[in-house]
């Protein structure tokens, strides 16, 4: 499959944050807009780690940024 640059309009619409949240089964990867919490910033405690993604980075697949950029290491409980 050929690859297309993707322009600035493009970049522009891509998710800006790779982050990881606290799933049922340990940390799941999400890519986000914003790092908007929303109302009394529900999702503060779900939220393990995130990262400003670079440009270059905004349109690889979730698998991808998840190989490099992994988990947090588990809490000790």
């Amino acid at each position: 499959m050929a690859r297309r640059r993707v322009t600035e309009t493009e970049a522009d619409d891509l998710p800006r944050y790779f982050v990881w949240v606290r799933g049922l089964e340990g940390p799941e990867p999400q890519k986000w807009m914003a790092m908007d919490f929303g109302v009394g910033d529900w999702k503060r405690p779900l939220v393990l780690a995130y990262l400003e993604l670079p440009e270059g980075e905004r349109h690889l697949p979730l698998s991808a940024l998840a190989r490099r950029y992994p988990p947090p290491r588990a809490e000790a409980s």
